[in-house]
């Protein structure tokens, strides 16, 4: 892979998440809300929740969206694969009726699309997330598949974000078995580790 493919892959989580909002994102490590920031006209739904808790929300039926103003998100995994929904993306409803398990990243926040309106666009953005993680599987090579979800999450959140997603999750995201991933990631400890004289 030629570095200016790299270099576009990198930024393809940014320009999702741009094109879905029109806040700047905010810092790798997260923010918490000032008091006298103007709130979202959805009003949040749930903040810090156990994973049991949100699960059985998107269960129920209820359409709802990941906040769009925080680096944040779901994976959702389904039977054989698992689906990323980023900030702005619908959530629940008919599209995750079949969802099994929930992985929540960073600061997540959820919260009702009461409009028309908002529902069409949180729908929008989750169907650019999903393409954005094909595109992540088009590389026939395990290893390069795995090495490319590593890098677009690293490049997205924060290291300490990243470090609590398990291997499964990131194999599920791009069809490559969790010790593929594994391996890409022990090697790059090793690497950064500094060296003892």
């Amino acid at each position: 892979m030629n570095g200016n493919n790299q270099q576009h892959e990198r930024k393809a989580f940014d320009a999702v998440d741009n094109s879905s909002t029109s806040t700047h994102p905010l810092s790798s490590q997260g923010a918490e809300r000032s008091a006298t920031e103007t709130p979202n006209p959805c009003q949040s739904l749930i903040l810090y929740a156990r994973e049991s808790e949100i699960l059985a929300q998107i269960g129920s039926g209820q359409l709802l969206a990941v906040a769009k103003n925080r680096r944040c998100g779901l994976i959702l995994y389904k039977r054989f694969h698992a689906e990323f929904a980023g900030p702005g993306a619908a959530v629940g409803g008919f599209l995750d009726v079949d969802c099994q398990q929930i992985v929540p990243v960073g600061d997540l926040a959820l919260v009702y699309p009461e409009s028309h309106q908002e529902r069409q666009k949180a729908f929008s953005i989750r169907r650019h997330w999903i393409r954005l993680t094909e595109q992540l599987t088009h590389n026939a090579a395990p290893m390069q598949r795995a090495q490319t979800v590593l890098t677009q999450f690293e490049h997205y959140f924060d290291p300490e974000t990243v470090s609590q997603i398990s291997d499964e999750a990131f194999a599920r995201l791009v069809g490559v078995l969790p010790q593929t991933v594994g391996t890409l990631r022990r090697t790059a400890t090793q690497l950064s580790a500094p060296v003892m004289a």
